[in-house]
């Protein structure tokens, strides 16, 4: 019988102990083999060019383009690339992010040896697994409490401290303006004043901490 190959991986993750410890968990297990490793998410997508592993471990924030960036490049070229998404936090809006993007499955940074073996296992068989936890944010969250682009630039702001008058001076809009877009996002994200929601948003993945806000795309 002939031996089985063993899964190629290529890692990409800027933070030089998180790769190694993914390196020493493959090592651990004779199925899988450490094909390639990138510090940020440019490199990840001209490694995947020339590699072309069987999986790659993509983790989500990286400075020059994040995970779901490059995610999105590394499918719209081959669209058959098998993508596993790491994260720190549980964000439900990254989740929705990374699987339209392409990824085909969804880690947690602080998941056991066992549970990110068995879920690239899963993912090189063709199977998308996401932890139930995950499956549960999405679902609730309904079609009514996206935040609009504007929603997202005015929190996006105020997340760098900015006051109402300075966020619609930056924005171009009037100080009542932004006070009406503070009150509707406060709304769908439930939250109790500016910084919780601020706070919410940050952890569901809704907005990172920018030094400025993402332009609308019309």
């Amino acid at each position: 019988m002939m031996e089985q190959a063993p899964i190629t991986v290529m890692t990409a993750d800027d933070h030089p102990v998180f790769r190694q410890g993914i390196a020493s968990v493959l090592a651990s297990d004779p199925g899988f083999r450490l094909a390639g490793e990138a510090a940020g998410g440019r490199e990840a997508v001209a490694l995947y060019r020339s590699l072309r592993p069987d999986l790659v471990l993509m983790d989500i924030q990286m400075p020059d383009l994040d995970g779901v960036e490059a995610t999105q490049i590394i499918r719209n070229e081959s669209p058959h690339a098998a993508i596993v998404v790491l994260t720190t936090y549980e964000g439900d809006a990254l989740v929705m992010r990374a699987m339209k993007a392409g990824a085909a499955g969804y880690l947690l940074k602080s998941a056991a040896r066992r549970e990110m073996l068995d879920t690239m296992r899963a993912v090189h068989s063709g199977q998308r697994p996401v932890p139930p936890l995950l499956v549960r944010a999405v679902a609730r969250q309904l079609p009514g409490d996206h935040l609009t682009p504007r929603e997202i630039q005015v929190l996006e702001l105020a997340a760098l401290g900015k006051s109402n008058r300075m966020i619609g001076r930056q924005l171009c809009i009037a100080e009542e303006t932004v006070k009406v877009h503070m009150k509707n996002l406060m709304a769908k994200l439930q939250a109790n004043d500016r910084t919780h929601a601020v706070l919410i948003a940050l952890g569901r993945g809704i907005i990172g901490m920018r030094t400025r806000p993402r332009p609308l795309v019309s």
